[in-house]
């Protein structure tokens, strides 16, 4: 991830048009005119040997020409003249280029390199930042910059662009201009053979110019370098993409249920969810989206009311709504004998509730307050068709000026006395512009359509459901018993010393015991004698299956036989099964046979758990209804693991057979904590044991019991890095986790994680005013859960904060200090700061903190600390000299910042931290 010169990309002050033509129609001539036309401030160089003047502007004959080295160059020439060009282009010292050329994927001569690799080769040491090639180019409407072939400019504006595909990109600009949309940037990706989605998600995200961030996706390269993009980016901003190729032409190879679940969609989709954005289907869904998420207030939770003062409308919202799948709000006792007491006695007595077509100005406002004031909503949708007994646009005033307590519209708005948040649809043309001028303008999502405006609501539900994911990091080992990793481990290296992709199913049954995972008790036999004698063993009934390296869904090949009650019945089941695959698969290798008990659970439900590798995001969890008919009823969800119990009750909620394992009529609900457990640890043995590649628990029973592992497979290979760092998000890293002597007593030092918020509140307030006014320069006494979920939950791929945390207060860990460091994207810089809790201070806690923060920053290849003080903060000063930690003095007024800088090895020497 690298956001490195970008800047020069996105703000340049010279750019430089190589292949300026004037040949029309041309890429080199449409690049420049735009350009000229745009109003770009600074000097644009035209760059073509053919000719001496463009555009009423000297064109030079080649890049050694040009006047001044430009700070952006737009590249326009045959694919075999563009690695040439880029290395003039960094040797005399530009760090940016689009590269519009197409073609450059093409290996050149007998070598197989291609033109893009050289390209990228001639880049490469003076670390010039390439946009493209094969793309439309870049557009920054504020500038002025149009370093593009696009058919119109945009407007300017808040909202940046980003695509993957050119075709789309020339679309939307043309569908925007024609609403009045405009634009911070309009960036056309291309191949992204240097710049990708990822460092524009990087440079947009921090960028204050830009509110909102749309995406245009159709493939990603790196999994774990787009979700720390997208997961930063969507904490500071709305972010909306839509990925293409929603549907696969061809069924993915798999041996396994779970392969052939998780397509390629369904991982991206969950992906999407966990890094906080929002997902939508269309451009005009997009920015609807943004225009929604923008007006609308935030949601408490996803129950929407609706009034209406006609009742077809109101059923019309009410099926978006649960088509959508939304909740409607069950309105209180309460709530419905205010509305009684309010409304006519023909109003529809429930959700939706209808106003009915008379209603005057007072009815509205009088409905909104007492919806409002319900507890059992969460939003209110409100419908207006119009009538002849008041302008629509009084009712519009009446409400705005109720929403924000002012007099008028466009009077001062204070606090408002409704607390939910309000979206509205008028129905109708003409006579209903003006009302929906004036929500507009006092800032209310208002649609066209009762369809419309429910889908704006939903959009609104899911990505607060969304934002709450981003926020969740879970931890690489969950609470609980240590698993038995070891014992896992060698049933692995049994299966990959002898060439096998498959363990067998006692090797599999091992692996999940190992990790606490509830297995049905199995017996295997070599022989079928040595099945009749371990199903006598174990007790009648039994099954009796199939062990073969060879078949990996035995039912398939009539290898299971159930409820066998005598040691006859095991004999002649196991005698056909062995006499049937000697028929039907006989390159097949029998190695034996297992016998289980036969399990009696009326009730229970079968599931399905599993996990298979993407390329892109690396290990994916599956949960959903199993059975043999598991892909044919298709009801699954997908999670990124690693998984805690909040992500995992998402993970089942996504699902229909959730609503059954809730219980309903004589049917109990089963025990949901046993199954979020199996899913965590399944989660845990995915970061611990790289070498699976995929898994299957096939049934697993669920009911008020708890849950058992029937069928297993799982599939293994070679691993090439370790289990964590294949995740496409880092988990909590618990090794990290240190126990130190500080003054007689234990102190623990390690990584800051989600739950650590009640204790940072304590550890504010135990903080003198002058301690926060030294760390954070600001006053804050009583800091927000925003702002301390932002410090306590993390992306551990690019920031971490170690805590000491003392023994414990009130079941709550005492945090005495922390230490903070956030590296650049490139993790070339990381800006660091201290605090200790005022009464622990100049007690070694400092000291110890920022040590182990530096041993990590080295370990990690963080080339410099840097950070800034008070210069009145002599404790701050101390403490960084003491740590070898270089104090620039600018010898401005004490009151000034001073800088502190510490330079790193770089190297991953060292016993780290």
């Amino acid at each position: 991830m690298s956001i490195r010169n970008l800047e020069h990309l996105f703000h340049p002050r010279s750019v430089a048009v190589i292949g300026a033509s004037t040949r029309p129609h041309s890429v080199g001539a449409t690049v420049l005119a735009n350009l000229c036309a745009s109003g770009f401030a600074g000097p644009v160089y035209a760059v073509n040997p053919k000719y001496r003047a463009l555009e009423g502007r000297p064109c030079y004959r080649c890049v050694a020409a040009l006047p001044d080295t430009p700070e952006l160059a737009v590249i326009c020439t045959p694919p075999h003249t563009v690695p040439g060009l880029i290395a003039e282009l960094g040797e005399r010292g530009t760090l940016a280029a689009v590269v519009l050329t197409a073609g450059m994927a093409r290996a050149d001569g007998a070598g197989g390199q291609t033109q893009q690799d050289a390209m990228l080769g001639a880049a490469r040491p003076h670390l010039l930042r390439i946009l493209g090639p094969n793309c439309v180019g870049l557009l920054v409407p504020g500038l002025g910059l149009n370093a593009s072939f696009a058919h119109a400019p945009p407007l300017p504006g808040k909202l940046a662009f980003v695509s993957q595909s050119g075709a789309l990109t020339t679309a939307v600009l043309d569908w925007a201009r024609s609403r009045q949309i405009g634009f911070s940037h309009f960036v056309s990706l291309g191949d992204s053979a240097d710049v990708d989605v990822a460092d524009v998600l990087d440079y947009l995200g921090s960028d204050p110019g830009t509110q909102a961030i749309l995406l245009y996706v159709e493939a990603l390269r790196s999994g774990r370098k787009f979700m720390s993009a997208a997961r930063a980016a969507a904490r500071n901003k709305p972010v909306l993409i839509i990925k293409a190729g929603r549907v696969p032409e061809g069924a993915k190879a798999a041996t396994s249920h779970t392969g052939a679940l998780a397509g390629a969609d369904d991982i991206y989709d969950a992906a999407i969810r966990r890094a906080g954005m929002l997902r939508v289907d269309s451009t005009e869904d997009m920015f609807d989206a943004v225009e929604t998420l923008a007006r609308a207030r935030p949601l408490a939770g996803d129950r929407l009311a609706i009034m209406t003062n006609g009742g077809g409308a109101g059923v019309m919202a009410t099926d978006a709504l649960m088509l959508g799948g939304g909740r409607m709000a069950t309105l209180g006792d309460d709530t419905l004998k205010l509305l009684d007491a309010a409304l006519p006695p023909t109003w529809s007595h429930g959700n939706p509730v209808d106003i009915v077509g008379d209603a005057p100005v007072e009815r509205y406002v009088d409905t909104l307050k007492r919806l409002a004031a319900d507890p059992g909503s969460d939003a209110i949708l409100m419908i207006h068709a119009p009538t002849a007994i008041v302008p629509s646009s009084d009712i519009a005033i009446a409400l705005t000026c109720a929403l924000t307590s002012a007099s008028t519209p466009t009077a001062p708005a204070t606090p408002s006395t409704v607390s939910h948040p309000v979206f509205t649809s008028w129905l109708g043309g003409d006579s209903v512009t003006r009302a929906r001028q004036i929500c507009r303008h006092a800032g209310l999502p208002t649609y066209d359509t009762p369809e419309q405006a429910v889908r704006g609501f939903l959009q609104a539900v899911a990505y607060r459901r969304n934002q709450e994911l981003l926020m969740e990091t879970p931890a690489s080992v969950p609470p609980g018993p240590d698993p038995d990793s070891e014992r896992a481990r060698q049933c692995i290296r049994d299966a990959l010393a002898t060439g096998r992709s498959m363990l067998t199913e006692p090797e599999a049954r091992t692996v999940l015991t190992a990790y606490g995972i509830p297995v049905v008790e199995t017996r295997t036999a070599a022989d079928i004698d040595a099945a009749v004698a371990a199903a006598e063993g174990i007790g009648f009934p039994v099954v009796a299956k199939i062990l073969s390296r060879d078949i990996t869904h035995k039912s398939d090949v009539g290898g299971v036989a159930l409820d066998l009650q005598s040691a006859g019945q095991v004999r002649q089941a196991l005698e056909r099964m062995e006499a049937r695959i000697r028929s039907e698969r006989p390159g097949a290798r029998l190695d034996g046979f297992t016998v289980q008990r036969m399990i009696r659970r009326q009730g229970a439900f079968e599931l399905i758990l599993g996990a298979t590798t993407d390329p892109v995001f690396g290990p994916v969890v599956l949960f959903g209804h199993g059975g043999t008919a598991a892909e044919r009823i298709a009801d699954r969800a997908i999670a990124l693991p690693p998984l805690n119990v909040n992500l995992a009750r998402d993970l089942v909620g996504r699902t229909r057979v959730a609503k059954l394992l809730a219980g309903y009529r004589d049917q109990p609900p089963i025990r949901h904590d046993a199954l979020y457990q199996v899913l965590i640890q399944l989660s845990q043995l995915l970061c611990d044991l790289p070498e699976i590649t995929e898994l299957d628990i096939n049934p697993l029973l669920a009911d008020g019991a708890g849950v058992l592992a029937l069928d297993t497979r799982i599939g293994v290979a070679t691993a090439t890095q370790p289990g964590a760092a294949r995740l496409a998000i880092r988990p909590y890293p618990k090794e990290l986790e240190k126990t130190v002597t500080w003054h007689g007593a234990p102190l623990q030092l390690r990584p800051v994680h989600p739950e650590d918020e009640p204790a940072y509140q304590a550890f504010f307030a135990a903080m003198a005013p002058e301690d926060i006014r030294m760390r954070f320069f600001c006053m804050i006494r009583q800091p927000p859960h925003s702002q301390l979920a932002r410090m306590t939950q993390i992306d551990y791929a690019r920031e971490m904060a170690f805590v000491a945390v003392g023994a414990a207060t009130g079941g709550q860990p005492a945090i005495l200090g922390e230490v903070r460091a956030v590296a650049d994207p490139d993790n070339q810089r990381a800006e660091f700061a201290v605090a200790v809790r005022s009464d622990c201070k100049r007690q070694g806690i400092g000291s110890l903190l920022l040590g182990k923060m530096v041993a990590y920053c080295r370990t990690r290849g963080t080339r410099e600390l840097v950070g800034t003080t008070l210069a009145t903060n002599r404790a701050m000063l101390r403490l960084a000299e003491s740590c070898g930690i270089h104090v620039l003095r600018t010898g401005q007024p004490a009151s000034d910042g001073v800088e502190l800088r510490l330079l790193l090895t770089g190297s991953n020497s060292g016993n780290g931290p």
